[in-house]
């Protein structure tokens, strides 16, 4: 909700600053402490009853408050999922309640809350009901402040769940861009056109008064559908083909099996399985069984609404090839088949022009041929930095690319418009690893739509005992999400992007039942200002009696081991966390076009990323986060240049590149660097060590030269700071008109911020504190723009110009000195006086 009145918590029937746990009450400092447990904090009310009739009493208050503003002319839309999130849980508190075994058994299947499973499922009713009085407070609150004239509020903006556009580089809905929301897994044994699961408050905002239909992804077409003759196997082909034209939505490749008769005739089909593919990507007849599927499947289901959002290729593809990895355990790159080593020696055999004395002298080895090289699977990842790590890695990244173009080409056979996209885990690119076979620039340049699953969380991971240097300065743990974003809409900036899996409430190692309603807020703001366009939640699994879905009943052994685990601390037993996630939605839906114009806001500084780097050194992506991180905070959405950025996009939509402790490249990445300064572009170098090597860790025979361009080549003695006053001063012209300045009381900053001017020549700021403090925030001008407008509004030296500021979430004015609550978001109209 637009929570723009105050920031206070509402605890129920506890003090500010101290919440329960157990049957004890903790004081903010004690909650600390408690938290590094590990486990969630559940306050138990003595008795059942006062909760459900305080919290029927509220909703009377709240409805009838609702006429009224309908009476006035005041959008209710807002409050009205309120009352249904609160009549829900107030259902599904009682079900939980009267089913306490089958509740333990659900967080018994989660590790960290296994110990405490029967006090969890004891607490968890009353905790359920506290939280639904809290989101009715918070309604009767901001509808009171609308109703009062304290506040102004824009009404929602309603989903055409039946007429979405895919536009370039948005969705539309009734000519207006729109962000797509629901939840990935909507209790399965359910049918789609079941109104109190598929809604709008759950997924779907109803429009039109009938045939209410939400972003439907349950089907998945995978490789059982042909039978050995040929032909489909029809009733599974019916799911696919017989689904509802009405609906917007996704298909999706599922990869975890494959048929006994493909098995019969290619005993190594397995050598090489993933976690979810769970088959030889290299075997020749695995390749044209899918390919066919993807054709006919693409042909069958041509122009359905169902696909207006793409077909994923793959849900979560990784091979991690490299020793002694946590994958191994789940059969993952145990070994490799004869397929794959013979594609590799033809891959090694173009690499080295069929010289393989080259090789042997880089790999240190003694074969007669490139038909008798051999290698270990999985690699020993203490080879990494030599050779032979360097290319089996970079193989292995370009053989899943292979498989996904052969994929999504057989699939543009049978349907030339079809859109794709690959469930990317964002971690395969901010992680340091890089024995996963995934390149991520390569397959977000392949496929027509951004795709990912990316997470935050607001507490640390529930199996990581030691804090974490994020915890020291941020509210919520933002790298995943923010690098692997601004690395992707580097990539493709002009491309849909979906997160048809967004971890941000819940994932396997992190959730909170105190989850707050400002992080989930905060989030979505960011995540959505980064580029995401649809996005669908993990998970809802609740069917409408309050009981669970199918798959989740009775004893539980998944081969995946997260999902068994998946509905303890989830958002099915959060209504706060439900309710804001459908309410925030509303919120950015309300201001799309405000979000949309500052998501074209320039990319003036670019840090320069190199895979080859990345591949050869252990802890790569952590360095340039160090980088990344001191440039993020300084009024601009941060970009990435890379060799195919650099030749293929406009050079002039940045003002610098930045090098920073890359010191392998390829040739053809140094050519495409000096190029850029051939064109009289600029770039900061931070020591004589990056870009000094080859992808062999061989010294380059050419350096680069400034020619038209600048190029500031540093020492190496400089500091994050010093580096990045260079790339500012290099990017001046560039920068925001509207400068910000922040003082949360210690040296990090924490306000995320960016300014657009519009076509009025008044700026639109917005700002999300990241930080784990309260940030006092000064706007200004540029001293150089601040000239500009006292010689357009005529003002004498000693006039100052002034700033007149707009809250647009309530519509009242306010100073250009304020205070940002942590996790705070705020979006100002600022025009110059």
């Amino acid at each position: 909700m637009l929570k723009r009145i105050s920031h206070a918590v509402l605890m129920g029937l506890l003090p500010f600053g101290m919440v329960a746990c157990g049957d004890s009450v903790l004081n903010s400092q004690q909650t600390d402490a408690a938290n590094t447990q590990n486990q969630p904090h559940i306050q138990m009310a003595a008795d059942v009853n006062p909760l459900i009739n305080e919290a029927e009493q509220k909703i009377s208050v709240l409805t009838t408050k609702m006429e009224l503003a309908k009476q006035q002319g005041i959008d209710v839309k807002r409050e009205e999922t309120v009352v249904w999130f609160a009549k829900e849980f107030l259902k599904y508190a009682d079900w939980d309640e009267k089913n306490e075994t089958a509740v333990e058994k659900a967080f018994s299947y989660y590790a960290p809350y296994k110990d405490k499973s029967k006090q969890l499922a004891k607490e968890l009713p009353d905790f359920e009901r506290r939280k639904v009085i809290e989101i009715l407070d918070a309604g009767i609150d901001e509808l009171s402040a609308v109703m009062n004239g304290e506040i102004k509020r824009r009404a929602v903006n309603p989903v055409d769940w039946q007429n979405i556009e895919v536009a370039d580089n948005m969705l539309k809905s009734n000519g207006r861009p729109i962000f797509l929301y629901d939840y990935f897994s909507k209790t399965v044994g359910q049918p789609l056109t079941n109104k109190a699961i598929y809604n709008d408050h759950l997924g779907a905002i109803f429009h039109g008064g009938e045939n209410l239909y939400p972003v439907d992804h349950d089907r998945a077409i995978n490789s059982f559908l042909l039978k050995e003759d040929g032909t489909y196997d029809q009733a599974l082909l019916k799911e696919v083909t017989d689904i509802d034209n009405s609906n917007v939505g996704f298909l999706i490749y599922w990869n975890m099996g494959i048929p006994e008769w493909i098995e019969k005739r290619e005993p190594e089909v397995r050598k090489g399985r993933s976690l979810f593919t769970g088959y030889d990507i290299d075997n020749p007849l695995v390749r044209e069984t899918w390919g066919k599927i993807a054709k006919d499947t693409g042909q069958l289901t041509r122009g359905k609404k169902v696909t207006q959002l793409g077909y994923i290729l793959a849900n979560e593809p990784h091979w991690f090839s490299e020793s002694n990895h946590w994958s191994h355990q789940f059969k993952e790159m145990n070994d490799i088949s004869s397929y794959t080593l013979n594609n590799f020696r033809a891959w090694l055999t173009e690499k080295y022009n069929g010289d393989i004395q080259a090789l042997n002298n880089n790999w240190q080895s003694n074969f007669a041929s490139f038909a008798n090289v051999d290698i270990v699977i999985p690699i020993d990842k203490n080879t990494q930095g030599t050779p032979i790590w360097y290319d089996w890695n970079r193989y292995h990244m370009d053989r899943s690319i292979s498989w996904f173009t052969h994929l999504q080409s057989e699939l543009k056979k049978g349907n030339p418009e079809a859109d794709t996209h690959i469930k990317i885990m964002p971690n395969m690119f901010t992680e340091n690893s890089r024995s996963h076979g995934i390149d991520v620039e390569a397959l977000t340049e392949l496929t027509s739509m951004i795709g990912n699953d990316a997470k935050a969380a607001e507490k640390r991971f529930l199996h990581i005992k030691k804090e974490q240097e994020w915890e020291k300065h941020y509210a919520y743990l933002w790298e995943e999400l923010s690098v692997s974003y601004d690395f992707m809409e580097s990539v493709s900036p002009n491309k849909i992007h979906v997160n048809s899996e967004s971890h941000f409430l819940s994932a396997s190692w992190w959730r909170d039942l105190d989850t707050s309603v400002e992080y989930v807020e905060n989030v979505y703001w960011l995540a959505t200002l980064q580029g995401m366009d649809a996005n669908m939640a993990w998970f809802w699994a609740r069917d409408p009696d309050g009981s669970f879905e199918d798959r989740l009943e009775g004893d539980l052994n998944f081969f995946d081991p997260a999902l068994a685990g998946s509905f303890a601390g989830s958002v099915n037993q959060q209504p706060h966390i439900a309710n804001e996630f459908t309410q925030v939605m509303y919120d950015l839906n309300s201001f799309s076009e405000e979000i949309i114009a500052l998501r074209e806001q320039r990319r003036p500084i670019r840090l320069f990323y190199s895979e080859t780097s990345a591949i050869n050194k252990k802890f790569h992506m952590s360095q340039q986060f160090k980088l990344y991180e001191k440039l993020f905070f300084d009024g601009f959405p941060m970009g990435f240049a890379t060799q195919k950025i650099i030749q293929k996009q406009d050079n002039n939509q940045w003002d610098n590149i930045v090098v920073y402790k890359t010191e392998f490249v390829t040739s053809a990445e140094l050519s495409a660097l000096q190029n850029y300064l051939d064109q009289g572009g600029t770039i900061i170098v931070d020591a004589p060590q990056s870009l000094s090597k080859n992808e062999y860790g061989k010294p380059h025979k050419k350096q680069l030269k400034a020619t038209k361009g600048t190029l500031i080549q540093l020492d190496g003695n400089q500091s994050l700071a010093e580096i990045r006053q260079l790339a500012l001063e290099n990017a001046n012209q560039g920068l925001p008109d509207i400068r910000l300045t922040e003082n949360n009381g210690t040296e990090h900053k924490g306000i995320r911020w960016q300014v657009v001017k519009q076509d009025d020549n008044s700026y639109l700021v917005s700002i999300l504190n990241l930080g784990k403090h309260t940030a006092k925030v000064s706007l200004g001008l540029k001293d150089s723009v601040k000239d500009t407008f006292k010689d357009r509004l005529s003002l004498s030296d000693d006039e100052q110009v002034k700033l007149l500021i707009t809250d647009l979430f309530t519509e009242n004015t306010q100073q250009n000195h304020f205070s940002v609550e942590s996790k705070g978001v705020h979006l100002l109209r600022v025009v110059v006086q």
